[in-house]
């Protein structure tokens, strides 16, 4: 709120003492009555400087004074700005003739006053201009009074438009988180009802060895399926929110994606396609890992969406100074309002093309921008299959280089696992797995049963759950660490957990490695096959 003015002052200017205290003496008898304040100069020079200070309803000036005279003050006081509105009267003790006057009005007189003065005359002049600078400070301050309103008024309106802006990106978050949940139930209801109908064959088919295989297929597919979508998610999660960092190497990226095309071939999920690959070599600096997420994801896009009996091509060449990974297909097409979408959490199309949840290719596209390259969706519509399109910065080959890809293939038979874990049919399961290559297995429910077989029986390889009651996984491998007769045996910790954290957590407790649940039996045996001694070190 702007503060209440000072009343409205008059300024007398006057160089006679005698004139100047009679009239503003005069003008001091109504200041209570019309409500204004009387100020007093002497010369035009204390005039200025009183007009430099503060603001006057009216100025009642000399025109006879010596060293400046009324006009010369006049001229002055309205060359000024912000003072060129104030009304000056000139008070003269003379008739001047009509050239004077009109100099005087140039000068920006609004009035004469000729002595000897007319009391009711001057009240009547200083009542008018008293009460228009009134009426002015009434209006200056409605306005600031105005303004202040409207500037509250102006942030509350900003304040409901956030509001509103945050109340509508609520309900589409909330829309679409409900989509997303909807589908993501969708999708985990397929294999799960898939993994259901298996185990009732099981059960039904004791003596029939076709079903019996056919429904442990079913449930080693649709397992793998929830697997990579419990993956992805956690993956998207972690990337989005940059608890992902990555282990550049320069790598041959048409060495990594066939790796990639030979593991789909053994799992035989490609059986009812024609999947071919050309390959040249392009090197590049990748994580191996998350460039086979990459490959891996995109290949299962393809083959969601291509029909049986369907081409599907993986590519890998260099295309000037950048490399390329093409996979593509002859599926069902993506509609060309979708291409720019296909990429998003959740998109669904009319003509059956559908992201699911979508995380796959969101997936995709963020460990591809972490690479610092690009992935482009290309389609000429419904029926014409797709083609994606990862582009990668490329690097020169190192000499001499050897590509980093992980053997799966070691064997693990005639080696002693030891098994810990509180849940039994992970125990008993993995206990199966192993058993049927041949590895003499213990088990032990806890900590303190493990640390008791582990001096009984010196396994050469354990396998320890992180999430245990009691003593947890991190004190059973501390301990078997501590002591000297037993510490060397090869640690491999199981946790579900796939995050950065957990990983520094399990190497600071002294694991060799770490496998994240539901376990693939390849990766089992591949780390139980390799023993500590033939473990590389870090230098």
């Amino acid at each position: 709120m702007p503060n209440a003015s000072r009343l409205p002052a008059l300024l007398v200017v006057n160089d006679d003492p005698a004139s100047l205290l009679g009239l503003t003496g005069l003008l001091d008898r109504w200041s209570r009555e019309l409500g204004y304040e009387v100020v007093a100069a002497n010369s035009g020079a204390n005039a200025l400087r009183e007009v430099l200070y503060r603001d006057f309803a009216a100025i009642l000036l000399d025109v006879n004074m010596p060293e400046m005279d009324g006009f010369e003050t006049a001229d002055i006081i309205h060359s000024r700005p912000a003072s060129s509105s104030i009304p000056i009267i000139f008070v003269t003790a003379y008739w001047s003739d009509e050239v004077v006057r009109l100099k005087a009005y140039e000068n920006g007189a609004v009035d004469y006053l000729f002595t000897p003065i007319v009391p009711e005359i001057l009240k009547a002049k200083v009542s008018v201009f008293v009460g228009l600078a009134k009426k002015t400070t009434e209006l200056e301050e409605q306005a600031a009074l105005l303004a202040h309103r409207s500037d509250q008024l102006e942030r509350v309106n900003l304040q409901l438009r956030r509001e509103i802006d945050g109340r509508i990106e609520a309900e589409r978050r909330d829309e679409e988180k409900n989509e997303f949940l909807a589908m993501l139930g969708h999708e985990l209801r397929n294999p799960l009802a898939a993994i259901t109908n298996a185990a009732g064959i099981l059960r039904k088919a004791e003596r029939d060895p076709g079903s019996l295989q056919f429904a442990a297929q079913v449930i080693q597919r649709q397992s793998e399926s929830l697997n990579g979508i419990v993956d992805d998610l956690l993956n998207l999660g972690r990337v989005s929110f940059g608890k992902v960092s990555l282990d550049l190497q320069a790598a041959d990226l048409a060495e990594v994606a066939e790796s990639c095309v030979r593991t789909f071939e053994l799992s035989g999920r490609t059986l009812n396609h024609e999947l071919t690959m050309s390959m040249s070599s392009a090197w590049a600096r990748i994580d191996l890992i998350r460039f086979e997420q990459i490959v891996g994801n995109l290949i299962d896009n393809a083959l969601k969406y291509t029909p049986k009996g369907g081409r599907i091509e993986v590519r890998v060449a260099v295309q000037d100074e950048a490399v390329e990974l093409q996979v593509s297909d002859s599926g069902i097409g993506i509609p060309a309002d979708l291409l720019p979408q296909v990429f998003d959490t959740f998109v669904q199309g009319d003509n059956g093309w559908e992201g699911g949840i979508g995380i796959g290719l969101a997936l995709v596209r963020q460990l591809v921008s972490m690479h610092g390259g690009t992935v482009q969706a290309i389609s000429d519509g419904p029926g014409t299959g797709s083609r994606f399109i990862v582009r990668l910065p490329g690097c020169a080959a190192p000499q001499n280089s050897v590509q980093a890809i992980p053997d799966k293939t070691n064997a693990a038979a005639g080696k002693t696992v030891l098994l810990v874990d509180d849940n039994d049919d992970v125990r008993d399961t993995l206990a199966m797995v192993l058993q049927s290559f041949g590895c003499p297995v213990l088990a032990a429910s806890g900590g303190v049963a493990a640390l008791e077989l582990i001096e009984k029986h010196r396994p050469e390889v354990a396998l320890i759950d992180i999430g245990m009651p009691g003593m947890d996984g991190y004190e059973v491998a501390r301990r078997i660490r501590a002591d000297s007769d037993v510490g060397t045996m090869r640690l491999i910790a199981v946790t579900g957990y796939g995050t950065d954290n957990a990983a520094r957590a399990i190497e600071a407790a002294g694991f060799d490695a770490h496998l994240t649940k539901p376990v693939r039996a390849e990766e089992l045996l591949a780390l139980v096959g390799v023993t500590r001694e033939l473990r590389r070190e870090p230098e």
